[in-house]
Order: C-alpha cells, then structure tokens, then sequence
C-alpha cells in the first residue's frame, strides 16, 4: 500500500507515526512544501509547545470546540489528552502539566515534539518529502495522483490524506492549498476566518495599563446571540488578549467588525459577584473608611492603575474622599465594574491563531476520517471545520484525528 500525507504538521505527523507503527510494510510518503516538519507546532504556545490539555474528562474536553465537538467525539475517544500525554513520554519527551491544565514538554522547548517524529521517520521507511511544493491532485479509477511543481511525473498513490492546515501563520506553509485540492476531489469547504485572535480597541486608555492581567473577568459580545466567556484576560497597549479573549474571538469569529462597523464588549471584572453584592460591599467600605480617598476603596477590588482609569470613565476627581460619593456615582461605578464597555475595530495575532471554518464535516465520516464522496480520502487537523479553544485542544484535536487516520488506514490496506 501507498499512502500520500499532504501537510507534516501535527496531524500529517501523526498519521505517518501511526500508520508506521500498524503496517511497517506500507510505503508512506510524507509531504511539506517546507524545509522541516512541524512548523507550526514548535511555534505553538510561544515556542515552548503547548502539546496536549491536562482536562482528562473527554466531554469536558469537547466542550472547548465551538466547531467540531460532535464530530471529534471519536478521536478524541480512540487517543484522549492522556494517550497523547503518554505516547510521547514513551518516545523519550518528559511533559509536564501546568495548573491551568496546559500540558508542555518539561524542556519547555516545542523543537523536543518534532525530533520525536524526525527520528521515528529515519529509522523507517517513512518518506519525508520536504521543500516540495503539490501543485494539484487527481483520483483516476482507485489510485491519486499528486503533483509536484518541479516534477515530470505525478505520484502514484493508492491512499490520500490531506493534513494541510487552515490559512492562519501563512509564513509557516499553511496557505490554505488543502482547499483547493478538496474541492477538486469533490468536497465543499465553509465559509474561512481567523479564530483565537486578541483584539484591538477604538478606546485608547487600554495602552495605559498595558501586561496588567486579570485572573477572571467575563467578557461579552454584543451582537446577536450575545457570546461570553470566563476566564484570565490581559491588557495590551492596543486593546486585550489572553486566554478569554481568545476564546471568545472563536465565538465571534464569523461576525464582521472594523473601524467603521466596530463590535461592542463588555467587560465584567466579578462574574462571581452579582451587582447588588458589589454594590452592598462598595457601600460598606466607604462607611467604615469615610475620610478616605475613594480611590483607595476601589483598589481594594481592583488593581490600583485600572482603578485610577474607572475615576476618569466615571468623570470622579482623584481627590473625592468616600463619604462625598453620591449614590447615583457609587451605582455608577459598580455598574462600570460589572460592564466595562470597549468597542473592537480589529483582530489581532493570537497566540495559536488558527483557522475557523474548512471542509464541511457533513462529507467526512468522523469514525474513520475518510470522506464519504471520495473513497480513500481521508482528512485531519485544521482543513476541517474543526477548532478549539487555546490551551491546547487544537494540538489535541491534530494529534487525535491524525491518529484516527493512521489507524483507519491500517483496516483500508485489507482492501487493496
């Protein structure tokens, strides 16, 4: 048998291991326009690789997909966070799991995860071709044909397995070529954006505050159906980021905004308190502490520079001391700290930007990952319309399909 893999990042990576491991004697080709493997997995997560979620509860797990969850519920069975966890301990990469349930090689170095793979594929007959661009693909009767760009002659392959990527970090390969040779193979593709990306806001007081960090807020989109997420934000010096931000620009991630047609949040610094609460507790300390500054109440629930901006929002002088805060002023303030407005005008590089949207999952049989239009096709990783909050699940989804692949490849040889 032999098998062409379109793309050797984590997904094409993994199939290529997984399929070498059941059928040794499977000609396998391994394909990447370009110069090493991995391209984008060792830039993941900063560099440091962020390889697999510590979240071992597989529908806790699925929930972090806005895309994909039913869909990966197989794979994500057949080779869960702690099967990744354990296959690349055993092949010689010590990983260590954060308190935030990020999991990351122990050297802190991405590099680590593609010399795993690097050295699987040396000591087999795995065929890594790399700096070779495919130009298209082609099926006639049971076999594909891939074409290169500085070659004569088309690859002749019995099996087709596309691992390309999305369109996002376009300086790492992913150009979004998977696309066109799905759809040449019959396949639709949904509509394409960015995900996982910060954003950057009309208002300018954010670059005052600039690395403050929150380690919980609540930040919602107005628009229409009025997504949230909880969870550690940051400020930056042209609007905010982290890993709410992230995940709520996935919630959003179809929904249009600029600087003439921007996009409305909100900003709930006490999702755990509900108004009436921090009302009553405002109040409270403003009665025991009269004479002084208001602005030294409100850094008792907030950090002192955010506290010094929501005087200036709310018009108060520095210089109030509690008792000479009216009440309107005081429901004024709590209600700014349960609503920070911002207006969003752009999206920002992420930090494990990915791409929403790719081939309809309808046309692909999650229990193989072979297509159901095009007999041994088969798809993994970002070219589907699969993504996943940051913290690791997108790597996990890649490793997980990517596995699903190789294994399903296994059983498609007793066809042959």
């Amino acid at each position: 048998m032999r098998v062409a893999i379109i793309g050797a990042g984590a997904a094409g990576m993994m199939c290529a291991a997984t399929l070498q491991e059941h059928n040794p004697s499977a000609e396998i080709f391994l394909i990447d326009r370009n110069d090493g493997m991995g391209k984008k997995v060792i830039i993941s997560g900063g560099g440091r690789c962020n390889v697999t979620t510590g979240i071992h509860d597989i529908k806790t797990v699925l929930k972090k997909y806005p895309r994909g969850e039913k869909f990966l519920t197989s794979a994500m069975y057949a080779f869960p966070p702690e099967s990744v966890y354990a296959w690349f301990e055993l092949y010689g990469v010590p990983l260590k799991t954060q308190e935030d349930a990020r999991v990351f090689p122990a050297s802190d170095d991405g590099k680590d995860i593609v010399r795993v793979f690097e050295k699987k594929f040396a000591e087999s007959n795995v065929k890594v071709l790399l700096k070779t661009p495919v130009t298209s693909v082609e099926k006639r009767g049971d076999e594909f044909l891939v074409n290169f760009k500085d070659a004569a002659l088309p690859l002749v392959v019995d099996a087709l397995v596309l691992t390309t990527g999305g369109q996002a970090y376009r300086q790492t390969g992913s150009t979004g070529d998977g696309y066109a040779f799905a759809v040449s193979l019959g396949h639709t593709i949904t509509p394409l954006a960015p995900s996982l990306n910060a954003f950057f806001t009309n208002e300018t007081w954010p670059a005052r505050i600039s690395g403050l960090s929150l380690p919980s807020a609540k930040i919602t989109a107005k628009c229409e159906k009025q997504p949230t997420f909880t969870g550690p934000m940051l400020f930056t010096h042209k609007g905010i980021s982290g890993p709410a931000v992230f995940a709520l620009s996935s919630l959003v991630a179809f929904e249009t905004y600029h600087q003439k047609q921007p996009l409305s949040i909100t900003i709930d610094l006490f999702p755990e308190e509900s108004f009436d609460s921090l009302h009553a507790d405002l109040t409270e300390l403003a009665r025991l502490h009269p004479h002084k500054l208001f602005e030294n109440i409100l850094c008792k629930g907030m950090p002192s520079k955010l506290a010094e901006i929501a005087l200036e929002e709310m018009g108060i002088a520095r210089t109030k001391i509690a008792q000479e805060i009216s009440k309107k002023e005081g429901n004024r303030m709590c209600n700014w700290m349960k609503n920070i407005p911002l207006t969003v005008i752009q999206r920002g590089a992420g930090d494990e930007f990915v791409t929403a949207g790719g081939v309809t999952l309808s046309e692909v049989d999650p229990r193989t990952m072979e297509s159901r239009i095009c007999p041994r096709l088969f798809f993994a990783g970002e070219i589907l319309d699969v993504d996943g909050f940051t913290g690791g699940f997108n790597l996990q989804a890649s490793w997980a399909a990517g596995h699903l692949v190789g294994t399903s490849l296994k059983d498609a040889i007793l066809d042959i």
